[in-house]
């Protein structure tokens, strides 16, 4: 079987996601290989140590040597702003680094795989680029404006329209990558809406399982097999856990209220605790080889506003069962 080569990035501080992330792909995809650019030394230094099989860890001195566009871009824009720029030139530095991988994906590292991705490529046969849709729930709709696609997964083949795609979202990321919405464009995602209608075999998947979140659980029917949980009667591929953080000390936050889902007791069970207890492996091996304690799991993240408003913002949330309680 062809070996699958996946590509994200992460700093120090999310370490514990991004080795969530890597245990993953690990368990249901054991020969992949995982392109990691290191946003910080911090990180960079841990991923050398820990020598995990199938990681590949890249300076971001190696990734930006003699680029002279990222260098451009990397001076006008924010710190996270850039990194939205990093995302398609990522995948063509890879390319170029190694003429043997035939199709890149991107994943964010906020991504947890819960089964096999094998009916993704399956589907992805004949096709050069690959993009997933938001599928927004009705009670967020709205959100569509800043992108049809989410960036959570992107994949390239290394072909004539494939290449020509990915170099034309590079390139228009490198000319322009911010983080607010300006005519047809935001950060590195808006691009995508224009793919489809200007490249040739370009699938838009429509595998339920894949790309499940916050913003589109509302829209898709649940279960709980013996398999693991099923999305539309098929299998969850992976789940994206934006926004997901701490609230109290055993509590966080699943944003479920927000994104008009209604709380199903056996998500807790399925779906964030696994995550959770994949965070805690992650924190432990990035604190075997000194990496700092990340905030994602040292401290609880704080409802924003005043004391009274925090208080009511909280009360909402444990109302509406808007949480999990780690175990």
């Amino acid at each position: 079987m062809e070996r699958r080569d996946f590509c994200t990035y992460f700093d120090h501080r999310y370490f514990p996601r991004g080795l969530a992330l890597y245990e993953s792909v690990m368990v249901h995809v054991p020969d992949a290989r995982l392109w990691v650019l290191c946003l910080s030394p911090e990180c960079h230094t841990a991923l050398v140590k820990l020598a995990l099989p199938g990681v590949v860890p890249v300076a971001m001195g190696d990734f930006e040597a003699g680029n002279a566009a990222l260098a451009a871009a990397k001076a006008n824009r924010s710190v996270v702003e850039y990194y939205f720029t990093c995302t398609p030139s990522l995948m063509d530095w890879i390319l170029k680094r190694d003429p043997g991988i035939d199709i890149i994906t991107y994943l964010d590292s906020d991504l947890f795989f819960f089964s096999d991705p094998a009916p993704i490529y399956a589907r992805f046969e004949g096709y050069s680029t690959l993009l997933i849709e938001h599928r927004f729930a009705p009670a967020v709709k709205k959100q569509e404006v800043y992108g049809r696609f989410n960036v959570g997964w992107v994949s390239f083949r290394r072909d004539a329209d494939g290449l020509a795609c990915l170099e034309w979202w590079r390139d228009r990321c490198l000319e322009w990558c911010y983080d607010r919405l300006e005519d047809d464009r935001f950060a590195d995602q808006k691009y995508l809406d224009r793919v489809p209608g200007m490249f040739a075999r370009v699938l838009v998947l429509d595998h339920p399982g894949a790309n499940l979140a916050p913003w589109n659980l509302a829209n898709h029917r649940l279960a709980e097999t013996k398999g693991g949980l099923t999305v539309d009667g098929q299998l969850l591929i992976f789940f994206h856990f934006h926004g997901f953080k701490k609230l109290l000390r055993f509590v966080w936050r699943t944003h479920h209220r927000n994104n008009g889902q209604p709380y199903r007791g056996f998500l807790a069970r399925r779906l964030y605790r696994p995550y959770i207890r994949a965070l805690q492996r992650g924190a432990a091996l990035g604190a075997s080889v000194e990496v700092g304690p990340s905030p994602l799991l040292q401290r609880p993240h704080t409802v924003p506003g005043s004391p009274t408003s925090r208080l009511k913002a909280l009360a909402k949330i444990l109302r509406y069962r808007d949480f999990v309680i780690q175990r």
